[in-house]
């Protein structure tokens, strides 16, 4: 009877541990700041950029994101359009 009330123990344990691990991982992703939209005639504080998205070979205007750091060193992600470079003329 004792070896039984640690074995079931243990399992409780684990299966704890492995549901806190789960919401550890998913305090990580609610870290990220939620992307603004960039407007004409917005003032950016972009003290560092960090990553730009890769446009790749798409053509015409697709969507794009910055990610910065302002002087306050606060993390934004900024969503913008570019023009693809994978458009050819011929």
């Amino acid at each position: 009877m004792k070896l039984s009330n640690i074995a079931l123990f243990f399992a409780l344990v684990g299966v704890g541990a492995h549901a806190f691990a789960d919401d550890a991982d998913s305090t990580d992703a609610t870290r990220q700041p939620p992307a603004e939209s960039y407007a004409y005639g917005m003032n950016l504080d972009i003290q560092k950029v960090i990553a730009i998205t890769d446009t790749g070979d798409q053509c015409g205007p697709v969507p794009a994101q910055m990610t910065y750091e302002d002087s306050h060193g606060q993390r934004h992600i900024l969503q913008y359009q570019v023009m693809g470079t994978g458009c050819s003329n011929g």
